[in-house]
């Protein structure tokens, strides 16, 4: 809240105009908003070395209303408290409020932080080898355990199994046609050199 200050010189000292400064400490280069009280007409200004302009202030018709109006304080202030004049009335009602400026202090915190990427945790499901263990029934005696994060162990096994027991039959068939063509170059072998 602004602090307010007497009016300067004993002739306007209890003419009972105020200013108040929202917010009441502020940056430079900020926005503020000012109100005065006991201004008798509805428009007046606000002066201050704190202000890049004087404040037009205006308000509602007949007197004992608040003037309203709004301002940006001065860049490349030092921090301090300085003094408000109100001009209204046709008169200067000095010095009847305060502004305090103050710079930000520097966090050290920093500006970003930065997100936890998120990695995934169990295969991807898909084609007929993520739906074909859905659609079997979990063998007797063994538990199904489909959790969010994969299929469950008694799954994995038996597609370690499956694969075992084909690759086993691929070798098995491969040996067989090598032996087949083996016999079959042989025989071919002999019967030409009898001739």
């Amino acid at each position: 809240m602004l602090v307010v200050a007497p009016a300067a010189g004993g002739a306007y000292a209890g003419d009972g105009v105020k200013a108040t400064v929202t917010p009441s400490t502020a940056p430079p280069g900020a926005d503020i908003d000012v109100r005065v009280q006991g201004c008798k007409g509805t428009t007046g200004a606000a002066k201050s070395q704190a202000f890049v302009a004087d404040v037009e202030l205006t308000g509602r018709d007949g007197g004992g209303h608040p003037l309203f109006g709004d301002t940006t304080v001065k860049s490349g202030l030092e921090d301090g408290t300085y003094k408000v004049t109100v001009v209204c009335d046709g008169r200067d009602h000095r010095d009847v409020g305060t502004v305090q400026v103050k710079h930000r202090q520097p966090t050290h915190e920093p500006t970003h932080r930065p997100t936890p990427h998120s990695t995934p945790v169990a295969p991807v499901r898909a084609g007929g080898g993520g739906t074909a263990a859905f659609a079997a029934p979990a063998a007797p005696g063994v538990a199904q355990t489909t959790a969010g994060s994969g299929l469950g162990t008694p799954y994995t096994l038996l597609g370690l199994g499956l694969a075992a027991v084909a690759a086993v039959a691929v070798a098995f068939r491969s040996s067989r046609r090598h032996a087949a063509a083996s016999e079959a170059g042989t025989g071919t072998g002999s019967g030409t050199g009898s001739d």
